[in-house]
């Protein structure tokens, strides 16, 4: 795939990547699969305003050099399971029984992860899974939001959540222990798919941003981080590759 920004060149920070200035075009599908609250397309005010794109740019640029996209949606803030059985309805549909290689993008990487070892739908065939800033260990934020929420006001919270026609069943499942003690021990690694993962930081956001929180937060318990969760979470203990960006 072709380098079209040549202001910000490659700086490769690992030593499996080496990246060039172009590259083939994939012969199989690039499924995307988006994070936690994520969507494909977002209209606020309907036809009035244009639409709100989570793959803003990158399903265009991909277009743009032949290669075949598939922009999947799945419930929000639903459980990891449950996003994980619409990822592979959405593939199915699209894909027509072709291999696919699958790039997903913070929680979407674990929706992507269940779906290849747990529910193995007969059509889907995943040939490769690239993680982009996945909580493959946990997210020392959702610990930090549980430790203050409290067992006593967790019941209230969700169903408020629940009131505005969202799902509950993602957040406990983002936190630290759950990603040790319940999701990576029942969730190999398919000895037939290639995986890649990648992870991102950013220094200190603005004064006023809504993020600086979050930032501070992750930074005192792990280190570097994009917001959302560290370099070490990003990154899978089994990656073979990795970049910080």
């Amino acid at each position: 795939m072709p380098n079209r920004d040549d202001d910000f060149p490659p700086s490769p920070k690992d030593d499996y990547a080496k990246l060039r200035g172009h590259y083939a075009t994939p012969k199989h599908p690039v499924v995307l699969a988006h994070g936690l609250l994520g969507f494909a397309e977002l209209r606020i005010a309907g036809e009035w305003l244009p639409a709100v794109h989570y793959w803003r740019g990158i399903r265009d640029a991909l277009v743009a050099n032949g290669v075949e996209v598939i922009t999947t949606t799945v419930p929000p803030s639903g459980s990891i399971e449950m996003r994980a059985e619409r990822l592979a309805q959405n593939i199915a549909q699209d894909a027509r029984g072709k291999n696919v290689n699958i790039i997903a993008h913070s929680m979407g990487g674990l929706d992507a992860r269940y779906m290849i070892s747990h529910l193995r739908p007969k059509k889907v065939a995943v040939h490769s899974l690239v993680t982009v800033a996945s909580p493959h260990r946990g997210s020392a934020f959702a610990d930090y939001v549980f430790d203050h929420i409290g067992q006593d006001f967790l019941p209230s919270i969700y169903k408020f959540v629940e009131g505005i026609g969202m799902d509950t069943g993602a957040f406990q499942q983002l936190t630290r222990h759950y990603m040790a003690e319940e999701f990576n021990p029942r969730t190999p690694d398919d000895p037939n798919v290639r995986y890649f993962s990648y992870g991102a930081m950013m220094d200190a956001p603005p004064l006023l941003s809504p993020f600086r929180q979050s930032h501070r937060i992750i930074t005192k318990a792990e280190g570097a981080n994009d917001v959302d969760q560290s370099l070490e979470v990003d990154v899978a203990q089994n990656s073979r590759g990795r970049t910080q960006i």
